[in-house]
């Protein structure tokens, strides 16, 4: 559904939004260049998050790692140490930062709601209103091995337990009214009577019953994130969610398709298509022209997809140890062997093995590519490359035409990969109207231009 008229502007006023993924755990961050930084000093942290406020960024987001990941029962030594506990590495950065969103990825299918809610709870206080809560479920026995009961369950499974997980986090926030504590000191008591409710549920998952010990922050709860690209998480985004990660944010059809549907599965379910703010994940790669910029991607992809990870991410589709091959020469010759996938370094499951490697081999003849130039070419493709100007036009029509609502932008280096986005596209951006000149609110829901939490609302409209 392309939308060219330059006159037909669904949105003339939207306004960009930014977000930044500190990944940790992974080989797109440019870990071997001598500019590149620990992912675990907490100077760099503190960095990026005061690097993204000066930008005007809505929100700083931490991803979660609950297991080192494994290639056939081996560490995998090409990934990025990283990833602290998020709440308690957000907590720290509540301390040096004044406005930006700080949101954690929280799982569901290894924690409980009473603790969870209550430690989302105290970062929403600690901040003044400024958390967010990436509601994430894993699905492999491989990392929940690490917990007692284990962890596989099946991909319905897993949103059922999630939703009613998030339904008993809601209550236990909504069980403080607004102006429970007393403000006065003359006051018989520290809370009017009445004014915490006792939280009692039973349900297949979880049965709780306690009062809550934390009252409302700023923003009333956290600010609900979630990633699902599926019939059931684009369902359970619509039910649930204020803010939702897609990976539809390279290519603008795809992406205004991808917001389409989900603006329909909204009203279908009884709330505004403008309910739910759309932020991809994405790479920006910005250079003085064009030219400067391609070859720019060019060196960074080359610093990510080294020769001994091309060949692990191959030997995933291949379905056996291609290391001790060369990487700068042609592909294997031998067909893939079709196997289940077991998780191993995050993969993601291949339908058919044989059929993609039958592409690879006809674009590699075609273009005379390497095995690693196929692995870069037609491996995981992300992010945007221009020159400022050239990216603001982009992401104005983007925002301005209903695609996205903005990007949450993995840098491919830390502790500087944002400078260059602040100093040079932010300004650009400003210029077409379409970003921030300043922070209005003191929320990341107010950042976000979000309504009230769901389960606080009288009326959808």
């Amino acid at each position: 559904m392309t939308r060219t008229d330059p006159l037909d502007v669904p949105r003339p006023d939207a306004q960009l939004h930014f977000g930044v993924f500190f990944q940790g755990v992974n080989h797109w961050t440019v870990w071997s260049d001598p500019a590149s930084g620990s992912q675990i000093d907490p100077a760099n942290f503190r960095h990026v998050a005061q690097t993204a406020e000066r930008g005007l960024f809505d929100a700083f987001f931490l991803g979660e790692g609950l297991r080192l990941r494994e290639v056939d029962g081996q560490i995998h030594d090409l990934d990025v140490a990283g990833r602290p506990d998020a709440i308690t590495q957000l907590a720290a950065l509540a301390a040096v930062t004044d406005r930006i969103g700080l949101v954690s990825t929280s799982n569901t299918t290894f924690n409980e709601p009473t603790d969870l809610a209550r430690r989302l709870s105290g970062l929403d206080l600690l901040s003044e209103g400024r958390a967010g809560w990436n509601v994430v479920t894993t699905d492999n026995a491989w990392t929940g091995a690490n917990f007692r009961r284990g962890g596989y369950l099946d991909h319905a499974d897993r949103y059922r337990r999630a939703e009613e997980f998030l339904t008993v986090a809601r209550a236990l926030w909504d069980s403080w009214e607004d102006a429970a504590v007393s403000g006065a000191a003359g006051a018989p008591s520290w809370a009017a009577p009445g004014a915490v409710r006792q939280v009692r549920h039973q349900g297949p998952q979880f049965d709780v019953d306690l009062a809550p010990t934390l009252p409302r922050s700023a923003q009333g709860h956290p600010v609900i994130f979630q990633a699902g690209d599926s019939g059931e998480g684009r369902d359970f985004a619509a039910r649930n969610a204020d803010v939702i990660f897609s990976a539809h944010g390279n290519d603008f059809d795809d992406a205004l398709a991808f917001a389409d549907d989900l603006r329909r599965r909204l009203r279908a379910g009884g709330r505004p298509d403008d309910d739910l703010r759309i932020l991809p994940g994405t790479e920006i790669i910005i250079g003085a022209t064009e030219e400067e910029a391609l070859e720019k991607k060019r060196w960074i992809r080359l610093q990510q997809v080294t020769p001994a990870t091309a060949l692990g991410i191959a030997g995933l589709l291949w379905g056996f140890d291609l290391s001790g091959r060369d990487a700068d020469g042609p592909l294997p010759k031998e067909d893939p062997v079709v196997a289940e996938n077991d998780g191993s370094f995050g993969a993601r499951r291949i339908a058919d093995p044989r059929q993609v490697v039958a592409e690879w081999r006809e674009k590699a003849d075609a273009n005379r590519w390497s095995l690693r130039e196929t692995v870069i070419a037609l491996g995981p493709q992300r992010g945007h490359v221009g020159t400022p100007a050239g990216l603001a036009d982009k992401f104005a029509h983007f925002v301005r035409h209903g695609a996205v609502d903005g990007f949450n932008v993995t840098p491919y280096l830390i502790p500087d990969g944002l400078d260059d986005i602040v100093d040079l596209l932010v300004p650009a951006l400003q210029e077409r109207g379409v970003y921030r000149t300043d922070y209005t609110g003191t929320t990341l829901r107010e950042h976000l231009a979000l309504r009230e939490p769901l389960t606080r609302r009288t009326t959808t409209s």
